[in-house]
């Protein structure tokens, strides 16, 4: 599958983002990721390209030295101003806040506590996302890492129980 058009143009951009890096356990290029989530999106939003784009796109705010203000103005040039401004709303959502350099004083655990409870309040879309992007990430950890699997495994099924749980809150 590839990308044309505007989630070409985003896929440049986000590929530029993450030039200078690789994935931790395969050392493949890091641009690899965000084109795996983005493609599991299309496979089940295959007729909505701002959320294929926001998947592209959704490790570089937390990832990258791309900021707030540029990743709009570039949205804003590629984008219709409504696709822009929904493409940076998911992205913005995906951005983890409970971070070791913002917060040093949590330990991992706390920190993932926290953001799995902000994550369990963020829009449909972008926990489809979520979901997209911690599959991907299931299986090189769980292949490469057996030891911090077993960390990763119990902070996902967090997430996803906390989220699944928001869910069936807002839909009784």
């Amino acid at each position: 599958m590839t990308f044309e058009g505007v989630e070409a143009i985003i896929l440049e951009f986000a590929d530029h983002a993450h030039r200078f890096q690789k994935r931790k356990y395969t050392g493949e290029e890091y641009i690899q990721h965000p084109i795996a989530v983005a493609l599991a999106v299309r496979e089940q939003f295959p007729d909505d390209s701002s959320m294929v784009c926001a998947a592209l796109l959704h490790d570089v705010l937390e990832d990258t030295d791309v900021d707030h203000a540029q990743l709009r103005a570039f949205l804003h040039r590629t984008c219709n101003s409504l696709a822009a401004e929904r493409i940076l709303k998911l992205v913005v959502e995906l951005t983890d806040v409970y971070t070791n350099e913002d917060f040093e004083y949590l330990n991992r655990a706390e920190r993932k506590l926290r953001e799995a409870d902000r994550l369990s309040s963020v829009s449909y879309d972008a926990q489809c996302i979520k979901r997209a992007d911690i599959a991907d990430n299931s299986l090189t950890i769980n292949e490469h890492d057996p030891k911090f699997a077993a960390v990763f495994n119990s902070e996902k099924a967090l997430l996803l129980s906390l989220m699944q749980r928001k869910e069936n809150e807002q839909n009784a």
